[in-house]
């Protein structure tokens, strides 16, 4: 399979709230939203992100373990406009010896969104770059 993109959709009752949560603290745009269903985009046109309310018989958006990864240009500004807009990290700011810099936050769903900008690894993680 060669995919075009990849984008996840979420089932939840917190359609609304999730929206929101997307459109104010990371610039989302709304690309269609029935009520029932959204569709969000996030920067490019194949970064997006979709809520959908339970069908008949579907189980809800269960996020225990679930991870969303945010590459950007600069952490320390995202971290900055995020904790000023009153989210809360709920895992530092820190340098990661695997390369990258990053932080966490929670989504109205519990989901965990990981923002980082990439840096060298150190010696031991530099073995497992395969690029």
């Amino acid at each position: 399979m060669l995919a075009t993109a990849l984008s996840p959709c979420i089932t939840t009752a917190k359609i609304e709230e999730s929206r929101d949560f997307y459109i104010q603290y990371f610039g989302a745009k709304v690309t269609f939203d029935c009520g029932w269903y959204v569709n969000l985009q996030l920067g490019s046109a194949s970064s997006t992100l979709q809520f959908m309310a339970p069908q008949a018989g579907q189980p809800l958006c269960n996020p225990a373990g679930l991870t969303y990864n945010f590459c950007v240009s600069d952490v320390d500004a995202e971290y900055n406009s995020l904790i000023s807009l009153g989210l809360k990290a709920i895992m530092p700011l820190e340098d990661h010896p695997w390369g990258d810099r990053g932080f966490a936050v929670q989504d109205p769903n519990g989901i965990m969104l990981y923002i980082y900008s990439d840096r060298e690894p150190n010696a031991e993680f530099k073995q497992y770059c395969k690029a």
